[in-house]
């Protein structure tokens, strides 16, 4: 049965490519609300604007009164909440910001969600369903050993994690006492076609192609567990459509790979992709730089997704090694968009240290 969704931070990168996903695998209709800040371009929904199921309205998930007002307009069945600030660097930066939209409007979202689904009618709110969309680094650094599971304890480092973790309280919050139906989802790291490029993989990508270093954290040897992210999309899905309410899911990729492993695959396969490099260079791998690590950074996270995977049936169809190729290739061919969204603001310069 078709379905009215309506989505925060439809612009950015999980958030476009799981309105891609939602336009073009489901019959539902699909309200994008975004601010459209640095990180939010519409170039990423070219394929998909015209289509009839679509809507977009530029808002800011702080102004509750705008989000009321969309809710009253188009009424719908699930909200999928992936609004936020998500860079680590800019947030050791500029941590307002990050209390601002990820704490103060999560706050407003929910409220107005709450006022929203108290005038509903039973049928209504008996499919009604709001969807928090957050991250594994809430958890902090998982050490040597093991995996986050749901029930790890939240250790957050740095303020973007804390920002996301006092979210996810809220939202558990005004479900326990408020009877809001909630589902949550914490993930690990995403890549893939549409990221932006402060982030590590579409950063190594874009400067080796143009002959400049490629920045490294510490030693490198920081992990990750990589999540191709139009997987993510359809397990976001499966969670808002079929988990059970009040239930946390964690989604991941199952691919850990060191920070330094990751680089240097990539300037592998752009070895093999790119005959005419830059002037004097025979081996991206010599534009590797190791620079001072970030402050409070994280040696290790890495997700446990046996429940999603149990539960609703969802695994990754991507491997890390397909992903990054299929990745790799789409910058390659679509170096125009990466032109675009970078407006001048951001340069691909180090942020977050002091």
């Amino acid at each position: 049965m078709s379905k009215t969704i309506f989505v925060t931070g439809g612009a950015g990168f999980i958030g476009s490519a799981l309105v891609r996903y939602l336009i073009n695998e489901t019959a539902h209709t699909v309200i994008n609300f975004d601010k459209l800040t640095y990180a939010g371009n519409l170039e990423s929904l070219r394929s998909i604007e015209d289509n009839e199921r679509y809507h977009f309205i530029q808002g800011d998930i702080c102004d509750r009164a705008k989000v009321s007002a969309v809710f009253n307009q188009y009424q719908p069945d699930f909200i999928m909440h992936l609004a936020a600030e998500s860079h680590v660097d800019r947030s050791i930066d500029g941590p307002g910001e990050f209390i601002q939209t990820n704490v103060v409007g999560t706050y407003e979202l929910l409220e107005a969600a709450r006022s929203y689904y108290n005038d509903l009618a039973d049928d209504k709110k008996a499919s009604f369903r709001f969807h928090h969309i957050s991250t594994d680094e809430v958890y902090g650094d998982l050490g040597e050993t093991g995996l986050f599971t749901e029930e790890t304890s939240y250790e957050p480092s740095s303020p973007y994690s804390a920002s996301k973790a006092a979210s996810d309280h809220l939202v558990r919050a005004w479900h326990r006492t408020y009877d809001l139906p909630v589902v949550l989802t914490n993930c690990s790291n995403n890549y893939g076609p549409y990221h932006f490029p402060e982030k590590l993989i579409p950063l190594i990508i874009l400067n080796a192609l143009e002959g400049k270093q490629l920045p490294v954290y510490g030693d490198g040897k920081q992990v990750r567990d990589w999540l191709f992210v139009e997987d993510h999309a359809r397990a976001l899905y499966k969670v808002v459509s079929e988990g059970k309410l009040g239930e946390t899911y964690n989604i991941g990729g199952f691919n850990e790979k060191q920070n330094i492993e990751v680089v240097t695959t990539i300037c592998n396969h752009l070895n093999h992709l790119i005959e005419d490099k830059p002037a004097n260079l025979s081996d991206f791998n010599d534009l590797v730089t190791f620079v001072a690590d970030r402050p409070g950074h994280d040696v290790r996270y890495a997700i446990d997704a046996t429940k999603i995977n149990k539960v609703l049936g969802w695994h990754p169809e991507e491997t890390f090694e397909t992903g990054i190729l299929k990745t790799i290739q789409w910058y390659l061919d679509n170096q125009e968009w990466c032109k675009n969204v970078q407006d001048g603001s951001y340069k691909r310069e180090r942020l977050g240290h002091f």
